[in-house]
């Protein structure tokens, strides 16, 4: 991905204006495997899609608990998310020791974004490769932010980040004007059906996804696997999948990417991601 000569270090613009390391942050966001998070008037619903290396290791957990109202979900170097979910607990539980209140979720994204921000403008070091979906619930309401290595913030009803997350978006986008009212299990549903939308044709099963939930009167918690699967077969999502028309379509795409030559794990950076 060597560009020119403006892309070796962070604090070089490019006569175009741009900022390639920050760039290339970016896109190992895109190629981490997908999470997705949205939100209604009192529940905000993350999910991610647990990807492991081979069929002998284990998937690297990409949910964190940050508080007992606030959570994580990422999308990039685990690593960095790691570091940076740690940072986000320690900031939680000072502000809850110096003012015995918790912290207002919009604040702490804020702190997180200031953070980021610093590592675009040191040339010593570099932007985190990792994107964060930040929910969590305080005094005014649920909320769902995106916090992108760029040091930018934004606050979404519903987003998808990762790899394969494009459809993931379409989908929320044609649903996202019933999310403020819905129950605390629609939000799960349309979480489960936006996860499978990023697997392209695999079959959704609780082993390869992970689903947690905050709200009003419960805290931020992940969602053990046998509940999520209950889940699944009650919204009969596999049923959906396995119908007769599903796998002439999966055949058919199949065949389109073998004539295009392409692989879903093309240009996939070395790290885990």
């Amino acid at each position: 991905m060597f560009r020119n000569q403006y892309d070796t270090d962070v604090t070089t613009w490019s006569p175009a204006g741009r900022l390639f390391q920050v760039e290339y942050a970016m896109e190992a966001v895109k190629q981490g495997s997908a999470a997705i998070g949205l939100r209604s008037k009192t529940h905000v619903v993350l999910g991610c899609v647990n990807k492991a290396n081979s069929e002998l290791s284990s998937h690297q957990k990409k949910i964190f608990k940050v508080d007992d109202h606030i959570g994580v979900a990422i999308a990039g170097l685990t690593a960095d998310g790691r570091v940076l979910s740690r940072y986000m607990r320690n900031e939680c539980i000072n502000y809850n020791f110096t003012y015995e209140s918790p912290l207002p979720v919009g604040r702490l994204v804020v702190q997180l974004a200031d953070k980021a921000q610093v590592c675009t403008q040191r040339s010593w070091k570099r932007p985190y490769g990792v994107g964060l979906l930040a929910a969590g619930l305080d005094e005014s309401g649920a909320h769902l932010y995106y916090n992108c290595p760029s040091g930018n913030y934004f606050e979404y009803q519903a987003f998808a980040i990762g790899s394969r997350s494009q459809a993931a978006k379409t989908y929320l986008e044609r649903r996202f004007e019933n999310f403020a009212d819905s129950s605390r299990d629609d939000l799960v549903k349309d979480a489960l059906m936006a996860i499978r939308e990023t697997l392209q044709g695999e079959t959704l099963k609780s082993s390869i996804c992970t689903v947690a939930v905050v709200g009003v009167g419960e805290p931020f918690h992940i969602l053990d696997q046998e509940t999520v699967q209950q889940m699944i077969n009650a919204f009969e999502i596999v049923g959906e999948q396995e119908g007769p028309a599903a796998e002439p379509d999966a055949a058919a795409g199949q065949e389109a990417a073998a004539e295009q030559g392409g692989s879903t794990d093309e240009g996939v950076a070395p790290m885990d991601i």
